[in-house]
């Protein structure tokens, strides 16, 4: 971790896992089972899940493909929320949170490809590795917490039908349909 996200991290500590239980039950709440809001709380299961298999291997093997499955699913949730969910949420004029889930989505992108050249066993890595999950957490409890609980009650039931079907053709276009 760089002294400069040492700092930042000091001057705004993360939320508690009390607070994230919190806001994923009320996300829970909201969500429509099938619809867009229930498929991104499953992928964010998902990529918890790739986070710690990724801590847990054991050797520089399973690490770097345990890392490479973490970057597909991160990549493919991603890229169906920057094309379908945060353009919904600024018709649904909610700009402000659409341009931050853009501009934190780009820096775990842009951490992801920084991880990617460290040796996967080293304390380096386990430190990126951990301030990424930590990112990818606090940008999660955002969106569960407010964010898409107000697209969910403020955009018309046709435009939560066309995001529910353009996430998932999304979603399966980058990972396929067996993840």
């Amino acid at each position: 971790m760089s002294v400069l996200d040492q700092v930042i991290a000091a001057v705004t500590p993360p939320e508690s896992d009390g607070e994230r239980q919190e806001a994923r039950a009320k996300a829970q709440a909201a969500a429509v089972p099938g619809g867009w809001f229930a498929m991104i709380l499953d992928h964010h299961l998902l990529l918890e899940d790739a986070f710690a298999a990724t801590k847990a291997a054991g050797d520089s093997a399973s690490r770097t493909a345990a890392l490479k499955h973490l970057g597909v699913v991160l990549m493919g949730h991603a890229i169906a929320e920057e094309a379908v969910v945060y353009p919904g949420l600024g018709e649904a004029g909610e700009k402000g949170h659409a341009e931050m889930g853009y501009n934190e989505q780009v820096m775990v992108k842009m951490q992801m490809a920084m991880l990617g050249k460290l040796d996967p066993m080293s304390q380096d890595f386990d430190d990126k590795l951990e301030h990424i999950r930590g990112a990818v957490a606090h940008h999660m409890y955002e969106e569960e917490g407010t964010w898409f609980i107000e697209l969910s009650e403020k955009a018309p039931a046709a435009d939560q039908a066309m995001i529910t079907q353009k996430y998932q053709e999304e979603w399966s276009r980058y990972v396929g349909a067996d993840a």
